[in-house]
């Protein structure tokens, strides 16, 4: 028997991640002492032997879970489709390797110049002649986006590393980029954009008399019931007239748009300008009010993920949470066609740990610390789920 210090020693699997594969019920200890010690006898080792190899191959913990229970799994099979994937990597990864070994002989740097960009540098070219005008409309003209593949050029070591850690190879990378100037990211924001747009110009008639109405007292408690009447006829009219907002996430837009009155710099200057001074949070307030608890469902969980600071990121009721994150995250992904990479968790928890931005966001909105966690609860998953 052995203890899950002296597995963990053994495998090189942590300490926490043999807790995690008990309590998912993927590898239960052969026995528990009476002080609570969990330990694994030889049988145990052959099944971690084997979740080990699955692990090494990208198969989702979950789903080896499901492999290693059901009757009917072929594993010669499995090996066989597996040994054809690993061929089609083994190019790629022999260059890795050849650079390694030219940077550990001081040969070069690790500058990711051997990275071959064109296939990237083709495709923003694609973009531009099959899409000129959301080019122009996203970018002012073809000029400035000019400047931006040139910017990309200069940039080139920086972008492949990036688009490695988050899609495995420059390929995938371009393959995406393509495919999400098709997706439904683009339609959607323009609809968003129209409904913003048509506010400040007031394009509709009934919202224009609803936030006239809204703003004509700014003193007023944004709370009381005369000023949530308002809120309450524009947050309808809203919903039953554009159709940003009655998609099956439109709640998520709205909500979003209630944010924007608070937060968004450039969209707070232009409501002031057009109806005062403080005009934009009085509405924020207002619509959010009337909101209450009705913000989307990612927000409550993110909320719900960061309440508790001092928890282990990597216990089960944290990975409950990140799994759910996960779902909606990937259904929202799919709702807009869009491809965020196979390691888009590893990618996003690299951001979290280390990217200046997000952890100021993070810490200021969850507390200090947040951004911290997060990151660690999903290095963690995306380490142990690949999913």
């Amino acid at each position: 028997m052995r203890t899950v210090k002296q597995v963990s020693d053994l495998t090189g699997i942590s300490v926490r991640a043999l807790h995690y594969y008990d309590e998912i019920g993927l590898l239960k200890p052969s026995e528990i002492t009476e002080a609570g010690y969990r330990l694994y006898d030889d049988e145990a080792l052959k099944t971690l032997q084997q979740i080990l190899f699955f692990k090494e191959l990208d198969i989702p913990l979950k789903d080896v879970k499901e492999i290693m229970l059901s009757p009917y799994f072929d594993k010669m099979q499995a090996l066989k489709n597996q040994k054809k994937l690993l061929i089609l990597k083994r190019k790629r990864l022999n260059g890795l390797i050849e650079l390694i070994n030219k940077t550990l002989k001081g040969e070069s740097t690790m500058n990711f110049k051997e990275f071959d960009m064109s296939e990237y540098y083709n495709v923003l070219e694609e973009v531009k002649k099959e899409h000129e005008d959301l080019i122009i409309k996203s970018w002012g003209s073809i000029d400035k986006y000019n400047e931006f593949i040139e910017k990309c050029k200069s940039k080139k070591d920086e972008i492949a590393k990036s688009a490695i850690k988050q899609y495995g190879s420059i390929e995938k990378y371009a393959k995406a980029i393509k495919k999400n100037f098709n997706s439904d990211i683009f339609t959607r924001e323009e609809k968003f954009d129209e409904f913003k747009k048509d506010c400040l110009e007031d394009k509709h008639p009934k919202l224009k008399e609803l936030y006239e109405k809204l703003v004509s007292d700014l003193s007023k408690d944004p709370s009381s019931e005369e000023i949530q009447q308002i809120a309450e006829e524009i947050t309808n009219t809203a919903k039953k007239d554009y159709e940003i907002f009655k998609i099956d996430n439109g709640d998520d837009y709205w909500y979003s748009m209630v944010q924007i009155y608070l937060l968004w710099p450039e969209w707070i200057k232009a409501v002031d300008n057009k109806y005062g001074n403080g005009a934009s949070k009085f509405i924020g307030k207002a619509l959010k009010n009337y909101l209450r608890d009705k913000q989307p469902k990612i927000n409550t969980l993110y909320e719900k993920l960061t309440s508790d600071l001092s928890k282990d990121p990597s216990s089960k009721e944290i990975q409950q949470i990140v799994e759910e994150i996960a779902d909606i995250t990937k259904k929202s992904h799919e709702s807009l066609k869009v491809d965020v990479g196979d390691n888009c968790w590893g990618y996003m928890a690299n951001s979290y740990l280390s990217n200046s931005a997000y952890i100021k966001v993070m810490n200021k909105q969850y507390g200090n610390g947040a951004s911290k966690f997060i990151g660690e609860a999903l290095k963690f998953y995306s380490e142990n789920s690949k999913s």
